[in-house]
C-alpha cells in the first residue's frame, strides 16, 4: 500500500502543478476578449481567430483543471443525502463512484477522444469560420484533460482505501488555508512569546 500511496502523492503533485498553470488560461482568455472588444469598438474590426482562441483557452482551463478540481474536492456532490451517513459509508460511496462511474466514463472518453484528436490532426482540420484556427489543439485537450481526471480518480480511490485501512487521515477533510490576517496574527503572537510578553 505504501507504493500506491507514493503513486497517489505523485498524481496529486502533477494535478496541483497543472492547476497552478491552468489559471493563466483564464487570464489569457479574458485579456484576448478585452482586446478584441476594444479593437472592435475602436476600429470596427474583429477576427474569428480571436473568438476561437478564447474558446480554446476556456476549454483548456475547464478540461485540464478537472483533475485539480477533484484533488481539492470541489466537484459537485449530492451532500444532502450523504451527509446523513457515517464517514465510512461516505467513503464507500466515493469508492463505488470512482471505481464504477468515474473510471469507466474517463476510459470511454479516452477511447473515443484519442482517435478523434488523431483524425483532426492528420486531416489538418480547420474551423469553417472565416479566419478560423486549426482544430486539433483543442481536440487534444479532451484526452489530456480526461487522462488527468482519470489519474486523479485513481489517486482518490487509493486514498479512500488507505483511510479505511487506517493508514492515513480522512482525505475528504478540507484543508483550509489561513488568511493573510490569520498568518500575521500568528506571527505577531510568536514574536510576542519570543520576547516574553505573553
Amino acid at each position: 500500500m505504501r507504493g500506491l500511496l507514493k503513486l497517489s502523492g505523485a498524481i496529486d503533485w502533477l494535478n496541483a502543478q497543472v492547476g497552478k498553470w491552468v489559471i493563466w488560461l483564464i487570464l489569457g482568455s479574458t485579456l484576448i476578449s478585452a482586446v478584441n472588444a476594444m479593437v472592435r469598438k475602436a476600429f470596427n474590426v474583429s477576427s474569428n481567430a480571436y473568438l476561437e482562441v478564447q474558446w480554446y483557452l476556456f476549454a483548456g482551463a475547464f478540461l485540464l483543471a478537472a483533475g485539480y478540481t477533484l484533488l481539492h474536492g470541489e466537484h459537485v456532490k449530492i451532500d444532502v443525502v450523504s451527509s446523513h451517513f457515517s464517514k465510512r459509508k461516505q467513503i464507500w460511496i466515493d469508492i463505488i463512484g470512482f471505481a464504477f462511474f468515474l473510471t469507466p466514463m474517463c476510459l470511454i472518453v479516452l477511447w473515443f477522444g484519442i482517435p478523434f484528436f488523431l483524425q483532426g490532426y492528420h486531416s489538418g482540420e480547420v474551423s469553417s469560420n472565416a479566419g478560423g484556427l486549426i482544430r486539433w489543439p483543442v481536440y487534444l485537450l479532451m484526452p489530456i484533460g480526461f487522462a488527468l481526471l482519470l489519474l486523479q480518480g485513481i489517486s482518490e480511490l487509493i486514498k479512500r482505501v488507505a483511510f479505511l485501512r487506517g493508514l492515513i487521515p480522512d482525505p475528504t477533510e478540507k484543508k483550509v488555508a489561513k488568511t493573510a490576517e490569520e498568518e500575521l496574527a500568528e506571527e505577531l503572537r510568536r514574536q510576542a512569546e519570543a520576547e516574553g510578553r505573553v
